[in-house]
C-alpha cells in the first residue's frame, strides 16, 4: 500500500462516537493503511452530539463556503477538521445547521428515524465528493462505511463519472448487520433523479429501505466487505450475483492483514511486485 491513497467514508468514527463495528473498523482501517505506507483521509458527518471543542474541531475557510443543490434547494457547505490523538490522521467533518445540528445521530428521542435522513445522505456524498476535488487528492481507494454513506458509490458512477480526479478510483463498500425500521423519505429517488441521474439507475430505491440501498451501493461497487458475522441473507443473494470480489467477515483482531491483502490484490489488482 505504500503511497496509495485510501478515502475512507463512514457514518460513524470512533473516538468522535460511541464504539461499535462501524466506527471501530472506520479508525482501525485508517490506522493500518498509514502504518504501512498508505495515504488517507477519512469523513463522516458533524453530528450534533460530538463535542467540538474536546475533539478540537474547526471549520477550514478554504473548503467552506460552497452550496450543494439538494431537491432544488442551495445548502450551505461548512467542513471542519480534527486530528486524531496519537495518530498520524485528520477528520473531515461534512456539517450543514439544518441537517446536523441535532443532537442526535439518526433518530429522535423516540427512535423515529429523522424524516429527512435521505437529504443528509445525499448532502453527505456530494459535499465529501466535492470537497476531496477540493482538495486535489485524488483517492486510489474509496472505502464506504454504515448507510448515511451508502449514495456515495451511485454519485460518484452517475453524477461525478466524468470528473478525471476519479477516473481510476475503486469503490469498496462494507456492509453491516446494522438495518433501521422501515424506509427513509419516499421521494428520494425523485431527489437522487433531480440531479440528473438516469432512472434506471435508481430503481433499487424506489422503497428507499436498508436493503435497497445496501444493494444500491453493492451494484455500484467494485468490492464487497461483509462487516459484521451475521448479514442479510437477501443483500448476500444479491452481492453474490454481481460478480465483484468480496471479503468475507473477519474479527477485529485479525482485519489488518486481510485487508491489506484485499486492497491490494482484490481491490486495485497488484502483483507482488509492485508492493
Amino acid at each position: 500500500m505504500n503511497g496509495k491513497r485510501v478515502l475512507f467514508v463512514s457514518s460513524e468514527v470512533s473516538p468522535y462516537l460511541a464504539e461499535n463495528e462501524i466506527s471501530t473498523i472506520s479508525f482501525e482501517a485508517p490506522k493500518m493503511v498509514n502504518s504501512i505506507g498508505g495515504q488517507t483521509r477519512i469523513f463522516m458527518p458533524r453530528f450534533g452530539n460530538i463535542n467540538e471543542r474536546r475533539h478540537q474541531l474547526h471549520e477550514v475557510i478554504r473548503l467552506s463556503g460552497m452550496n450543494l443543490v439538494i431537491n432544488d434547494l442551495d445548502i450551505p457547505l461548512i467542513i471542519k477538521v480534527a486530528s486524531i490523538p496519537k495518530e498520524r490522521m485528520q477528520v473531515y467533518f461534512i456539517d450543514n445547521e439544518d441537517y446536523f445540528k441535532r443532537k442526535a445521530t439518526f433518530t429522535d428521542e423516540d427512535g423515529n428515524l429523522f424524516k429527512d435522513n435521505d437529504e443528509r445522505a445525499i448532502f453527505f456524498a456530494k459535499g465529501v465528493l466535492e470537497t476531496v476535488k477540493k482538495l486535489n487528492w485524488a483517492p486510489d481507494i474509496i472505502h464506504i462505511n454504515g448507510w448515511l454513506s451508502s449514495l456515495l458509490p451511485l454519485y460518484l458512477r452517475n453524477y461525478y463519472g466524468n470528473e478525471p480526479l476519479y477516473k481510476h478510483t475503486k469503490i469498496v463498500t462494507s456492509i453491516y448487520n446494522e438495518n433501521f425500521p422501515g424506509t427513509l423519505d419516499d421521494k428520494l429517488k425523485r431527489k437522487v433523479q433531480f440531479d440528473g441521474v438516469d432512472k434506471d439507475k435508481v430503481e433499487l430505491i424506489e422503497k428507499p429501505s436498508f436493503e435497497n440501498l445496501m444493494k444500491l451501493a453493492a451494484e455500484n461497487s467494485d468490492a464487497i466487505i461483509w462487516g459484521s458475522e451475521e448479514t442479510d441473507e437477501n443483500i448476500k443473494d444479491f452481492v453474490d450475483g454481481l460478480g465483484v470480489p468480496q471479503l468475507d467477515y473477519v474479527p477485529r483482531e485479525e482485519f489488518a492483514q486481510a485487508y491489506q491483502s484485499f486492497y491490494q490484490f482484490d481491490v486495485l489488482g497488484l502483483d507482488e511486485s509492485e508492493i
